[in-house]
């Protein structure tokens, strides 16, 4: 519940004379080595300052949402930064939009609210995974979407789905490689459809939403529904792996291609229904 949420109770806020813009950022994920800046490795954070650096002629932090790993998409990223410039906030979109690779897309940028952080005032993360059969990918799917065999039941996939929603220790989905001390996350949404992709064919979209999520706990959520669906599994068997809370019993992880961040949202009372009905 919101009230268990372990954030800090200061942060960094904007210095004498600056202002702080908040940008909407699409990026696709296979040209990068993840959202943060890491060494002589090419990532959207280290891209995205170094426009903003080279326009405003001095170095610029750029603090994200969260963290996306290499290879996981962003239709919705959250960041932000300080500047004392005269630009515009509404202007900064346009202008980067001008310097950045095409591999990422300012959605728009605004003055971000008074106390705003992009990481620590998030309310929520949505993701979707999205997968197709293997003859019907086409070129431009290649490392964007995850091909499979053939599409398991997704009514099965559902009744998986429907046991993920709630709060849960969700240490089963968890990597080894995860630090949070706390393996409990709120999952408000957790649903599989069927929809198309821009030429009609069939994608298989699995979408998620909470108040955040593990080192690969989605696609490891996806993986083993997957296949748990193709091998006939029991809505019940799949609920004992999320109750065991035993790493072990994941079947797979998700290749990072078929992950996207699709929103990240700021807004108090999106999931105010959740707290009310599960919060303590």
């Amino acid at each position: 519940m919101r009230s268990d949420w372990k954030r800090p109770a200061e942060y960094s806020l904007p210095g004498e004379g600056e202002r702080r813009v908040m940008l909407r950022v699409a990026y696709d994920g296979s040209a990068f080595h993840g959202w943060q800046a890491q060494g002589n490795a090419v990532s959207v954070q280290g891209t995205i300052s170094k426009a903003l650096g080279d326009l405003l002629g001095r170095e610029t932090a750029v603090y994200g949402s969260g963290r996306t790993d290499a290879g996981v998409h962003a239709l919705g990223q959250v960041c932000h930064f300080d500047t004392v410039s005269s630009i515009q906030p509404e202007l900064f979109s346009v202008i980067l939009n001008t310097r950045l690779p095409r591999t990422v897309r300012i959605l728009s940028s605004s003055l971000a609210p008074e106390g705003f952080h992009a990481r620590f005032s998030t309310m929520s993360r949505e993701y979707w995974y999205m997968l197709k059969e293997r003859e019907a990918m086409l070129p431009f799917d290649d490392r964007r979407i995850t091909p499979v065999k053939a599409f398991p039941d997704i009514s099965l996939l559902n009744r998986y789905a429907s046991q993920i929603a709630g709060t849960h220790d969700f240490t089963t989905f968890a990597s080894a490689k995860d630090p949070s001390p706390s393996k409990v996350r709120d999952i408000y949404v957790s649903e599989w459809s069927m929809i198309s992709d821009g030429f009609g064919f069939p994608v298989l979209r699995y979408r998620t939403a909470g108040n955040a999520f593990l080192y690969h706990q989605v696609r490891s959520m996806v993986g083993t529904m997957v296949e748990a669906a193709l091998n006939g599994e029991s809505a019940e068997d799949f609920s004992l792996r999320l109750e065991r809370r035993d790493r072990s019993l994941a079947l797979r992880t998700a290749a990072s291609d078929g992950l996207y961040l699709a929103d990240v949202s700021y807004d108090i009372e999106r999931y105010q229904w959740f707290e009310d009905g599960y919060g303590r």
